[in-house]
């Protein structure tokens, strides 16, 4: 079989053919096209909107290796990683694994559908009138909904494994799975519904 014909399958096993996101508000921001090795070294960081232009699961990888800001400090990530690009991309390999094992579905795809519906639709900001703030409600920026959810993902893993007997592959493909069945035990699940609630509260 020639190379041109050969189909690239992530981490040389599943496939991404045929996955297709399904919420029209995501669907310019989540890039399935898939690669063997998923590291582009950050080539695109120059450009912009580059994120949208990383394969998904290369943005899964980067999270993991820094999960984010949580009540506006870095959140916790020594320990399992400290940065190292070769340990981020073990774990979500296992973590891959197991979610294959369990739902016996393709991960990539158990992924797009648990970003799809973790992802928030709206949050809340601050507006100052005469010297007093007020919650306003607002629409989330698309980009924004694949970043927030992504960090929930990875920052739920952490909690529930750092200094814990979980492993944080066990941690991650767990929160991956629940937010895939819209199970109330994924904290991502969880913190949307709460951010919706608030959004409500806010109009």
């Amino acid at each position: 079989m020639s190379t041109q014909n050969a189909e690239i399958k992530v981490f040389n096993k599943y496939s991404a053919d045929g996955i297709k996101v399904q919420d029209p508000g995501l669907v310019r921001y989540i890039n399935l096209e898939p690669r063997i090795v998923p590291k582009t070294g950050g080539k695109n960081i120059g450009i912009r909107f580059h994120k949208s232009k990383t394969f998904i699961v290369e943005r899964l990888i980067n999270k993991v290796m820094t999960s984010g800001h949580k009540s506006k400090k870095h959140t916790r990530t020594s320990g399992h990683i400290t940065g190292k690009g070769q340990t981020a991309y073990n774990i979500v390999e296992k973590a891959f694994e197991i979610i294959e094992q369990k739902t016996k579905k393709n991960p990539v795809m158990v992924l797009v559908e648990a970003i799809e519906n973790a992802a928030p639709r709206e949050e809340v900001i601050a507006i100052e009138y005469g010297g007093a703030r007020y919650p306003k409600a607002v629409e989330m920026a698309p980009q924004r909904r694949v970043d927030h959810v992504l960090r929930l993902f990875t920052q739920s893993a952490y909690s529930k494994s750092f200094n814990k007997p979980k492993a944080i592959e066990v941690a991650l493909s767990d929160e991956i799975i629940n937010a895939f069945n819209m199970s109330q035990n994924s904290d991502a699940i969880s913190k949307k519904l709460e951010l919706e609630r608030q959004s409500d509260a806010s109009r």
